[in-house]
């Protein structure tokens, strides 16, 4: 009997690092040994700065809080850096993680975050304030999330597509 709790608001903040952390899944798994049934936990976290860096981790353990204190660990290991412009994403990109697809799309000032589940936590966490984002596939949380992280991880900064082609940002822009 699996048991998920999404989205539960406790972020919290690591006094060190500065990151900021957001539980997306618990899940209690039993495994049937002779002796009966053995519970364990496996914790999906994602963390970030709010300025364009986010990381997501999972962590198993016999209890709730292990499982979440290894998730946060592991995800400080993967943190990702994203372009922001102005609260949201310079284009459009699509990410894909197993059978998680999602689209993400800027957004205009005081739109926010329009997503859900599993994605609103890493937009948030990212420091994303504006973008419409739409998960195409599986539900899993953690493919979501995944494939949200690798979505992100494509976005290239106007500085740096200029850079790549040898143009001016001027160039760039009006061609």
């Amino acid at each position: 009997m699996a048991r998920q709790e999404r989205e539960r608001d406790n972020s919290r903040t690591s006094e060190d690092s500065g990151l900021k952390e957001k539980m997306v899944s618990l899940n209690r798994v039993a495994k049937v040994t002779k002796g009966g049934r053995t519970f364990s936990f496996a914790a999906v976290v994602v963390v970030g700065d709010g300025k364009g860096r986010v990381g997501q981790g999972l962590g198993k353990a016999r209890e709730v809080s292990e499982a979440i204190a290894k998730a946060v660990k592991d995800a400080e290991k993967n943190l990702v850096k994203v372009p922001v412009l102005n609260g949201t994403i310079p284009h459009e990109a699509r990410g894909k993680y197993d059978a998680g697809r999602v689209l993400i799309k800027p957004a205009a000032h005081g739109t926010g975050v329009i997503a859900g589940g599993a994605m609103r936590a890493v937009l948030e966490m990212a420091g994303i304030h504006d973008v419409l984002a739409k998960s195409q596939g599986s539900s899993n949380p953690h493919n979501v999330v995944k494939a949200t992280i690798a979505a992100l991880a494509s976005l290239r900064s106007p500085v740096e597509v200029a850079r790549q082609r040898g143009i001016s940002m001027d160039k760039l822009f009006n061609g």
